[in-house]
This record gives structure tokens, sequence and C-alpha cells, in this order.
């Protein structure tokens, strides 16, 4: 009987016994000396991956789009947040012409005409980090809805979209990397020194996003869970299981495809938002074809169609990532990071040879969390 209430409290608790976990148990580690802020920082940045995950297994697992171009969202989100960061990174060492803006020093690096030229107009609004968190939700979300309205409105779906949203990234990839563009190319934006006037480099600093990314990744993990449980979900799911029928019943699928690819861009951004001060740069590599898969194999080792299986897959996989991209001593084995790819193609197939609703379903067997359309939240 006591076994069966601590499973049904499992079942109704789980995610809020991970947000407690986050939001006192970590910073009661770190206060006792448990474990350092560079680890707090660390789980910060995968939380952000989290936060990814979850809007991509919105539009993947429930509306059954595969979308490749959630990477190319998270860099509009840290690029917005990284170029508010540039602007109060210290000293410019030069003025543009009209001698009312200082040019940031990462766009000395890539810029012979600084003081020549006057600063790049697109710089100017993400001086202030109201606008720059604004523009850092609203631009993935407008890219978005365009490549959704061309896309869905044209009935492109399955690997045809998946094609198009990854060629959509790599052309993206090419041109912030172009010194030219003013996003610093290659090097990226860097100097981040202050936020809010406060020095990134300070423990509280440090702790304090954290936090925030705690309380951003649970508000994204209950409004997801209210969507997929509403009215609205159930019209998503309907469109990944027979589109054709939603279509003859009279709705406008290709909305509801935009609703949520629209976002799951903006989680995206948001995820980017609060990655570009916790990491200290961002450069184009992450927005490269690959990050964008790496997201697929979070959900799809996690679970797909589950929402909390999406927040287990980034944590776990970044998680196992930090410890074997280190060198170990296994008794006989030298392990190496070069051996890292391997494990993780490894983990991806036989997860989904085995176990192909994800680790996540492990939980949910033991515990008999399964919704009505077989999805689990």
């Amino acid at each position: 009987m006591i076994l069966e209430s601590v499973r049904r409290m499992a079942r109704q608790h789980s995610v809020s016994a991970m947000l407690v976990f986050g939001l006192v148990l970590i910073p009661v580690l770190y206060w006792i000396g448990a474990i350092s802020i560079e680890t707090v920082n660390m789980l910060g940045r995968y939380m952000c991956f989290a936060i990814v995950a979850v809007g991509l297994d919105l539009i993947w697992g429930y509306t059954g789009i595969l979308s490749l171009c959630q990477a190319f969202f998270f860099s509009l989100g840290g690029y917005s947040m990284g170029m508010y960061l540039a602007h109060h990174g210290g000293a410019g060492g030069a003025t543009d012409p009209t001698g009312r803006w200082e040019v940031p020093a990462c766009l000395h690096v890539v810029s012979s005409k600084v003081g020549v030229e006057p600063l790049p107009w697109f710089w100017k609004p993400f001086y202030d980090l109201h606008w720059a968190v604004l523009l850092g939700l609203l631009i993935p979300g407008i890219v978005a809805a365009l490549i959704g309205f061309v896309g869905f409105r044209s009935r492109v779906r399955g690997v045809y979209f998946a094609i198009l949203t990854q060629a959509i990234t790599v052309a993206a990839w090419l041109v912030f990397s172009m010194n030219n563009m003013k996003f610093c190319g290659t090097n990226g934006l860097t100097n981040f020194d202050k936020i809010l006037g406060h020095p990134l480099s300070e423990n509280y600093v440090k702790l304090a996003l954290y936090l925030a990314t705690v309380v951003s990744l649970g508000s994204t993990y209950f409004l997801c869970h209210y969507i997929v449980r509403s009215r609205l979900g159930r019209v998503l799911i309907a469109v990944r299981d027979d589109e054709n029928t939603l279509r003859f019943s009279g709705y406008k699928p290709y909305m509801y495809k935009m609703f949520a690819f629209t976002v799951a861009a903006m989680l995206a951004g948001l995820g980017g938002i609060l990655y570009a001060p916790q990491m200290g740069i961002f450069t184009p590599a992450n927005m490269e074809a690959s990050a964008s898969i790496l997201v697929v194999i979070w959900v799809a080792v996690g679970g797909r169609g589950s929402l909390s299986g999406a927040v287990l897959g980034a944590l776990a996989i970044n998680l196992l990532y930090n410890f074997l991209t280190s060198e170990h001593n296994f008794y006989l084995l030298q392990w190496k990071p070069d051996y890292w790819p391997i494990i993780l193609g490894l983990l991806f197939i036989g997860v989904v040879l085995i176990f192909p609703n994800g680790l996540i379903h492990l939980w949910h067997r033991l515990n008999g969390q399964t919704s009505k359309d077989g999805n689990q939240s």
C-alpha cells in the first residue's frame, strides 16, 4: 500500500519533484560546498538544451513533423542575447562616425573599417536587455511562421520538410560565418562582461542565471503540457496521425502546424537567450546542421511524444557527453574523448531498437503513467 502511494505520487508530481530538485537541492549543495559553481553553470547550460528538446518534442512527437532547424532558432535567440552582452562587454576601443555608438570589441576582429563606418543598424536595438530578450523570442517565431506558411501551405511534409529545414540551417550558418555580414564571423560574439551591470564572472550571477533557467524549463514544460492536453493538442495529434481525414473534416492542418512550429522555434530561442550568458561566447558552431541532429537524438533517446522524456534525454546525454569526453582509465581500457561519437551512435541505435518509446518508457512502465492517446507527458 505504501509502495502504491509512492508510485501514485511519482505519477502526479514527478516533474514538480524535478523542479524542486533543481531549485532547492542544487543551490543547497553549492552553498555547502558539495558542488562547485562550475557544475551549477554546466547544469544551467544543459537545461537550456532541455528547453530546446521540449520544443522539438511538441512539433515532432505530438504533431509528427521532423524539424532539423531547431539549432538555427536556438542560435537566433543566442545571437540576440550575445549582441546585448557584446554591447556591454567593456571598452570597444572605437566610436562610429556619429559619435553616439561605441563599437563592440568583437566587431574589431572582423572589420578593418571600425571607426570609419557606423555601427550596423541591426545591432542598435540589442543595446537594451528588454529588447534583446523580446527580439530573441520574436525573431525565431517570425522566421518559423514564414517557413511554416510557405512549407505547410504547399503541403511539404515528411522527409522533404526535414531536408528543407536542414538546408535553411546550413544556409543560415554560411551567412552568419561571413565576416562582411557583421555578425563577427566564425569568431562569434565574445567579450561578454556584464548583464544588467552585474559581472558575469561573479558566482551569484551564475547562480541567478541557473535559477532563471530552471524556472524557464519548468514554465516551458507546463506550457507544452497544457497545449498537448487541451483541445488544440488533440488536433495536433490528429495532424500527426491522419492529416488527410482532419482536412476533409473542415480543418486547416497547415495553421495548426504553423502554430506548433512557431512555438517550438520561440522555445528554442528562449534556450539560446539563457545559454549565451552562461556559456560566455556564442559562435556559428551552435548553428551547424549536426547541432539540430543532436536535438533529435535527445528527444528520440529520452522518448518521442513525452515532454518529460525530452528533458530526460537532453540532460542524460549531455551529462554523459561531459563525462565521456574526458580521459579515463577503466581497468584495461584507456578511454579517449574520440570514442564519444561511437557511444552516441550505439546509444541512439540501441534505444530505438530496444526501447522505441525512449528511456522514459522504462519509468512509465514502472508507475503506469500513460495517457489515453498513448503519449506520455
